[in-house]
Order: structure tokens, then C-alpha cells, then sequence
């Protein structure tokens, strides 16, 4: 598992498609969670990237967190809607876990507030961090498309279609 910055050293190629695609959607991913029948869920999600992690962060006791505390195991993926994917187009996939409230809290909605003017300043939420275990990018190279690959502790590589 790792961290934002452990992901984005580790991986350079997948983590500047995730940042290109994320920005290009308004900051708009979807999160794919398992809900309590097995069957996935998909919701739509704005993850930041902050003091070196991704963090989902929303209302609290929704659905996709309620999935999330009955099983970790997630996928974010970049809102694609080019189906000629000329941008590219990524995948992270990870475990989340729940930050006790406390001073890091206070600096995020500071952060927030800062950012997209979205004031949780002085209140309790939750904040969700994301301990990235895989991820994966496609990108259109002139015939073909290259998916870069990236586990923890590996290089990226990089499959090639025709």
C-alpha cells in the first residue's frame, strides 16, 4: 500500500494521467465501493489530494461509506466521457480508512475553503484517506493504446494493443 506521494514517485506516468483526467473533469472521479450483497456501487466523487494522500471526504453516513466501512476495498476512476479517450484515463485502486477527527481535519477545510470556497471550517467530518495498492492508465499512442501498470514496490509497465 501507499501513500499519494509513495504513488506518484512510484508510478510518474499513471499518477500525471490520474492529475490531467481529474482536473479535466472539474475534480470529478467515480468511486467504485462493494455494497452489502457483493454486487459494486458506483458514485460519483470529488477526491483531493492533500498533505501527500488522496482523501475522500462527503457526507457522512451515506451508502458508499457505510460500504466502505463493511469492506475497504475501493476503485476511483477519472470521469471519462471521450469515448476516443484522446486525454487518456485512469484507474487507482485501494483500501480506505477513517481518520479519528483532530487537528488534520481543521487544516483540510481550511484547504477546502480555500480552494472551492466549500466551508466545514469549526465542524466534525469525516475524512476518509486512501491507501493506494494498484493503478493503471490507458493513452491513445498514434495505432495503439498503452496501459501502464503499477503495483507497490514495482516499476510501471507498460502492455501495448493494437
Amino acid at each position: 500500500m501507499a501513500t499519494w506521494t509513495e504513488f506518484a514517485e512510484e508510478a510518474p506516468q499513471i499518477a500525471a494521467v490520474f492529475i490531467r483526467r481529474h482536473r479535466a473533469a472539474g475534480k470529478l472521479c467515480m468511486l467504485a465501493t462493494l455494497r452489502s450483497d457483493g454486487f459494486p456501487r458506483i458514485s460519483p466523487m470529488e477526491p483531493r489530494i492533500f498533505e501527500g494522500v488522496l482523501w475522500i471526504s462527503g457526507m457522512p453516513d451515506t451508502t458508499k461509506y457505510r460500504d466502505l466501512q463493511r469492506d475497504p476495498r475501493l476503485c476511483l476512476h477519472t470521469a471519462t466521457v471521450d469515448t476516443q479517450v484522446k486525454d487518456g484515463d485512469a484507474k487507482l485502486f485501494g483500501r480506505a480508512y477513517l481518520v479519528p477527527y483532530g487537528d488534520r481535519h481543521q487544516r483540510f477545510a481550511d484547504a477546502l475553503f480555500d480552494d472551492i470556497g466549500l466551508d466545514l471550517r469549526g465542524q466534525q467530518f469525516d475524512l476518509i484517506g486512501v491507501d493506494i495498492t494498484g493503478a493503471s492508465s490507458v493513452i491513445v499512442v498514434d495505432d495503439h493504446l498503452d496501459i501502464t501498470i503499477w503495483k507497490p514496490g514495482q516499476a510501471e509497465r507498460v502492455v501495448r494493443k493494437h
